[in-house]
């Protein structure tokens, strides 16, 4: 029997910031958008019809077990996905509709073999290294792969739908790199069709690139952070952060001048104060590397975490205001009411915001509800 207690700790998702942001992207790429969903949408859970309601067009996901995951849910939209080892259960992919890239021969002929068993081609995104050396195909096999890629269309076992990049430095716009790498991509697109291929789904932005224009130009924009709120370029101010977390108060004490606080007692209270203690710690993603230095908002203002964090446990001074048991303490939110923000605990962690919101785990239900209401819709925990 499931119990009715509320949890101690609770990660609400603000759909309709998503559904905002959403639409935003929509409008500024004038609705070529693919959402990016990889990492459980960036640690916010089921919001596929969200973002498809909202101007996305298809959905990218790195590996074949994400896109198979969205399918079980009823996502009928176009899917990518980009990151595969050559076992990877590429018949169901195949069967399923999901598109897939190929970085390399390997994949290539891997994908083919799946799909002529399944009998019918795989569509495919030819994926370049456009300068990262990270994933893609190297410009230096660019060439043989396209050829191979055409011998696999005259068989039957896959069509090229498109060809895929991603810019590495495209959250600084001014950087020279940018505009190297987008001569790359475009002399890569014209060797793809002189070997015969038509691709017609061109990709080589995502959200950084897409909110400073260098990634302007072709045809789908993969957009993921910028759907929960998170500007890779930090230039502008137009999006809406989607999450928020809060937890419980357990248990306060007050405590003397010279008490320390936490493993290796690294705080050290120089005047009489209060403690609080709240049940959430590293083992729900709140980065070790933050000790010290995060707050958390409670009774309408900021309050310093003190000592270091543990893994299910982090302390706040309150000084002398005594919190009661079970009093709600805002983590990290949208700051509007003055919490801190997802981007100020990336600050504290010497971090990025997208590791801030993938490494929150499951631990804290998630809660999908509009920023403006106080209940949970209806079959949206999760």
């Amino acid at each position: 029997m499931l119990s009715m207690h509320p949890s101690a700790s609770e990660l609400v998702v603000h759909d309709d910031a998503i559904r905002e942001n959403t639409a935003r992207f929509s409008a500024m790429t004038e609705g070529r958008i693919m959402a990016v969903l990889k990492a459980d949408a960036f640690g916010h859970g089921e919001i596929a019809r969200s973002v498809l309601e909202s101007g996305a067009t298809s959905v990218g996901v790195t590996s074949v077990d994400e896109a198979l995951a969205l399918r079980a849910t009823g996502v009928g939209a176009p899917i990518l996905s980009w990151l595969n080892t050559p076992d990877a259960d590429f018949e169901t992919a195949v069967r399923e509709n999901v598109d897939l890239a190929v970085p390399s021969v390997e994949l290539l002929w891997s994908i083919g073999r799946a799909a002529l068993r399944v009998g019918r081609p795989a569509r495919v995104h030819l994926h370049l290294d456009v300068g990262m050396a990270r994933d893609g195909c190297s410009t230096r096999d660019w060439s043989t792969l396209c050829t191979l890629a055409r011998e696999h269309e005259a068989l039957g076992a896959v069509r090229v739908v498109g060809v895929m990049g991603h810019l590495s430095c495209a959250d600084e716009p001014e950087h020279p790199q940018n505009a190297r790498e987008r001569l790359v991509f475009e002399s890569a697109v014209r060797t793809a069709r002189r070997r015969a291929l038509a691709p017609r789904i061109l990709h080589l932005a995502a959200t950084a690139a897409t909110l400073n224009g260098v990634g302007s130009g072709f045809d789908v924009h993969r957009i993921g952070a910028g759907l929960f709120g998170i500007d890779p370029s930090s230039r502008t101010d137009v999006l809406r952060p989607a999450v928020t977390l809060t937890s419980s108060v357990v248990s306060s004490r007050e405590v003397a001048a010279g008490t320390g606080v936490g493993y290796g007692l690294d705080f050290v209270a120089q005047n009489r104060t209060n403690l609080a203690l709240l049940p959430v710690g590293y083992g729900d993603g709140l980065p070790r590397e933050a000790s010290g230095r995060a707050e958390v908002f409670a009774r309408g203002r900021r309050r310093p975490l003190v000592g270091r964090f543990s893994m299910d446990m982090v302390v706040v001074d309150t000084g002398d205001d005594v919190l009661r048991p079970n009093e709600r303490v805002t983590v990290f939110g949208p700051g509007a009411q003055g919490e801190p923000t997802v981007t100020e605990w990336a600050e504290w962690s010497r971090t990025i915001e997208h590791e801030i919101v993938t490494r929150l785990g499951n631990r804290s239900p998630r809660i999908h509800r509009t920023i403006e209401t106080s209940s949970p819709s209806q079959g949206d925990r999760s």
